[in-house]
């Protein structure tokens, strides 16, 4: 029995999936994530990884979802630590592009790194 969409698109695929990233796009690993940060001069905390599910998981209803959504939800998960300031400390380059990149997912319109500026 399948339990979501991407099951009845690509069989088997979950199968294969970091239960830890239930909303993964296909192909992300975390292997891959940590071989990015590592170019990019960042080691991977455990908030980082929460950074990136909440990524994932703002991708599972929309297909390009905007900024503003994506932003909201990393202040909201992050709230306690002090919101989207926190999520600019774990992201310095821009937590939207560089977590985006890191997550496997294509940044919605406008997102830059804050080192391409």
């Amino acid at each position: 029995m399948y339990s979501t969409m991407n099951d009845v698109l690509h069989p088997g695929a979950s199968k294969h999936r970091d239960t830890g990233f239930p909303y993964a796009p296909e192909g992300w690993s975390k292997a891959e994530a940590e071989e990015i940060a590592g170019k990019l001069g960042l080691e991977l905390s455990e908030d980082h990884w929460e950074a990136i599910r909440v990524l994932h998981g703002c991708y599972t209803d929309e297909k390009f979802p905007r900024i503003r959504l994506i932003c909201g939800a990393l202040k909201a998960r992050f709230r306690d630590k002090g919101g989207i300031g926190y999520v600019y400390e774990l992201f310095p380059d821009g937590p939207i592009a560089q977590g985006c990149r890191l997550a496997g997912v294509r940044p919605p319109t406008g997102a830059i790194e804050d080192s391409a500026q």
